[in-house]
């Protein structure tokens, strides 16, 4: 399937590792030309060339931090410069989970941890569409894509739950706003997605449980899995990118303002 995204413009925010990172190569692979945006230079510059050699599109790095306004607006601005517009955002600007010490019993909940964490990834990302949303409403097409997380249906995760919360709360709201600009918003749930530090972590789990990293992912997966033991693995970056490219894409006009979670069909509850 043609998804026409060759030629367009795309920001991706989180761009130089993990999921950002797969999200980024999606989109380059269809056609895109690419600003990934994070805060390490020397990742960024690291990526934007295996990318680049990889797709053979421009991918150009950006040093920014999404909790600064000034620091967005530049980066945005850069972006639109360089490439000719921006048609495409992905807010994939936030490390997993939380901090340590906003995720925990509320009774150790540390204020000011909790506050960073909604400025990284709910702020972040309104500082951002709010940024690029000029940009679309000029070329009346553009695409805002939230990838967002699981903690936002499972209670125990204070800041993982009410952060991801509020990003569907937004992607709502902004589709509603600027639908009649041709812009479509949507939010994706990852669940635990296989990355780079994956390895690593399966295999301190295996070390501990005193089996193998694979068995270990089967352990920890099967019991919420509909696929079976026999199959049960992680999802990995690039099926998250694969419905994120889709949602990026001109096909996906249909969809806006909606939520498309992607654990491999983990859960049982029903959502109406």
């Amino acid at each position: 399937m043609d998804l026409g995204l060759q030629g367009k413009h795309a920001i991706v925010t989180g761009g130089s590792l993990g999921i950002g990172k797969a999200l980024a190569r999606e989109l380059a692979r269809e056609g895109a030309d690419v600003v990934i945006a994070a805060r390490s230079k020397d990742q960024l510059e690291s990526t934007a060339r295996e990318l680049s050699t990889e797709t053979g599109r421009r991918i150009f790095p950006i040093v920014a931090d999404v909790t600064s306004r000034e620091q967005v607006d530049s980066m945005v601005e850069q972006a639109a410069a360089r490439l000719g517009g921006v048609h495409i955002l992905v807010n994939s600007g936030s490390p997993p989970g939380g901090s340590a010490t906003a995720t925990g019993p509320i009774e150790g909940i540390v204020d000011e941890d909790l506050l960073q964490d909604f400025n990284v990834k709910y702020v972040g990302a309104l500082r951002c569409a709010r940024a690029v949303i000029p940009h679309m409403k000029r070329a009346r097409w553009g695409r805002i894509i939230n990838i967002s997380g699981t903690n936002a249906r499972n209670a125990g995760n204070l800041s993982g739950g009410a952060r991801n919360t509020s990003l569907v709360h937004l992607t709502k709201t902004l589709a509603v706003q600027l639908g009649r600009f041709g812009i479509t918003v949507n939010c994706v749930h990852p669940g635990t997605t296989r990355t780079e530090r994956t390895p690593r972590l399966l295999a301190a789990r295996a070390k501990d449980l005193g089996v193998t990293p694979e068995e270990a992912e089967r352990r920890d997966f099967a019991e919420d899995s509909p696929r079976g033991n026999a199959i049960c693995r992680m999802v990995d970056a690039s099926e998250i990118a694969y419905v994120t490219a889709f949602l990026a894409s001109d096909k996906s006009w249909a969809i806006s303002g909606e939520l498309v979670v992607a654990t491999g069909g983990a859960g049982r509850s029903v959502y109406y």
